[in-house]
This record gives structure tokens, C-alpha cells and sequence, in this order.
């Protein structure tokens, strides 16, 4: 028996002959889809799902208190500042504007949408943040006219409040007033 090597079809050369020339082009794509379907350790892509499902309302929670307590802790590494204490007062608060469909018969409706196991969800436009109104700042360092105006500065550069509409004062002496204590 003479047996024959079977040749590769015509295609299959052609194809040899293309990937040969472009080798390099070859390459290139099978590192990028390599990368790209990499999984990644750091729990990046995780992260990401989490806040895709998590409620969009908790995401933009807006909390005074914790404003206050975080541009405090900042403005408490003022050089003179001392202790700080910040109060905020709103012109208005968080809003949400829905979207509305109104039918030939002028009858409004809330447009909604299906989040899936049979509940549906309010679609959202728009998100307006509260806007500031004032602040009053108490500093141990206030009575320093420089430590002062630091604070000023730095309280309307983070609030977008006219300094205007920023008032610092000097803490009094002694044992901190903390309510509920």
C-alpha cells in the first residue's frame, strides 16, 4: 500500500500564508483579548455590580451631619485652628425630579420601569443637592485674624457659601458643650 500524505486544502494554506504575514497583528489581538478577559484580583469588577444593583438614593444620600463633621475634621488641621466645630444651615433639600407622561386627555402619569421579580421603579431625571445657606464655624484658634480668615476661605472653597455668609467665632474657654451627654 502506497499511502499519500494528505495535503492541507487550498483554504487552509491560504489562511497559513495570511496569518504568517500578519504574525505580529495576530499577537497584538491575542494579548488584548488575554488582558481583557484576565480576571482581576482586587475586587474592582465587583465593586462595580455592587453599586450597578445598589438602590440609586443610598448612593446619593445626603447627610448634614456628616458634612459637618467631615469639613470640622478638615478645617481642624488649619495650622492655629485648634478644635473645631461647624454648623451648616440648607436654603433647600436633596431633591429628586421625576419623569411624567401626560396622555391626549391631560392626565398625568409617573413614568416607571420593571427592576425585575415584579417591581417597578420611579425613572429619575434629576437629583438637585441641597444648597448651603450658612455656616458658623467655632474655632480655639479664631481669635487669630489669619487662623480666621484660613477658615473662611477654606469653608466657602467647600461649601461654595459667599464669605458673606460665613460667620467664625473663637470657642470659649473650658469644657467643650456637647448636647445629650
Amino acid at each position: 500500500m502506497n499511502e499519500k500524505k494528505s495535503k492541507p486544502p487550498v483554504e487552509l494554506k491560504h489562511l497559513l500564508k495570511v496569518m504568517e504575514k500578519n504574525k505580529y497583528v495576530f499577537l497584538v489581538l491575542l494579548v488584548g483579548m488575554g488582558i481583557l478577559l484576565w480576571p482581576s484580583g482586587d475586587g474592582a469588577r465587583e465593586g462595580v455590580a455592587h453599586q450597578a444593583t445598589e438602590p440609586v438614593e443610598h448612593r446619593l444620600a445626603f447627610c448634614l451631619e456628616e458634612k459637618e463633621a467631615r469639613l470640622a475634621a478638615a478645617l481642624s488641621q488649619i495650622e492655629g485652628a485648634g478644635e473645631v466645630i461647624v454648623m451648616l444651615s440648607l436654603r433647600t433639600s436633596l431633591e429628586q425630579e421625576v419623569a411624567v407622561d401626560e396622555d391626549q386627555a391631560g392626565r398625568r402619569a409617573t413614568v416607571t420601569i420593571s427592576t425585575g421579580a415584579g417591581t417597578q421603579s420611579e425613572v429619575t431625571l434629576r437629583y438637585r443637592y441641597p444648597e448651603f445657606q450658612g455656616a458658623l464655624v467655632v474655632s480655639e484658634g479664631a481669635d487669630n485674624a489669619s487662623v480666621r480668615l484660613q477658615l473662611t476661605q477654606a469653608v466657602a472653597a467647600l461649601t461654595g457659601l459667599g464669605t458673606d455668609r460665613i460667620t467664625v467665632m473663637p470657642m470659649r474657654s473650658g469644657r467643650l458643650y456637647v448636647p445629650n451627654q
